[in-house]
């Protein structure tokens, strides 16, 4: 089964309460912070903790060879996002290059 920007909503709930893990292929960049909004929004409503972010973040900690300053902005952002979502039930990540968001049960 493929879920698509287009369908996901027939699907998503039911997956999340069977704490299964899926894709969602073919996201727009427009689309993509609003159907993880939703996605966190109905996690949270399970009594569910979730983390949301981007993959491949880390690649800005490279900026600090250009820019220090950004470098140690970019650290602190991803180590203080990472303390206030300690322990996820569910990751969601954002893979911006692939058009996909990819949610993962945790525990």
């Amino acid at each position: 089964m493929e879920i698509t920007a287009n369908n996901y909503r027939t699907y998503y709930q039911n997956l999340i309460n069977q704490r299964a893990s899926f894709e969602i292929y073919q996201v727009s960049l427009t689309d993509m912070i609003s159907i993880c909004g939703e996605l966190e929004e109905y996690i949270e409503k399970q009594n569910l903790k979730c983390r949301i972010y981007t993959e491949k973040r880390m690649t800005s900690l490279l900026s600090s060879v250009l820019n220090k300053r950004y470098g140690i902005l970019s650290a602190a952002f991803i180590l203080a996002h990472n303390l206030l979502t300690w322990s996820p039930d569910y990751e969601i990540s954002r893979d911006l290059a692939n058009n996909r968001i990819n949610i993962r049960y945790k525990k």
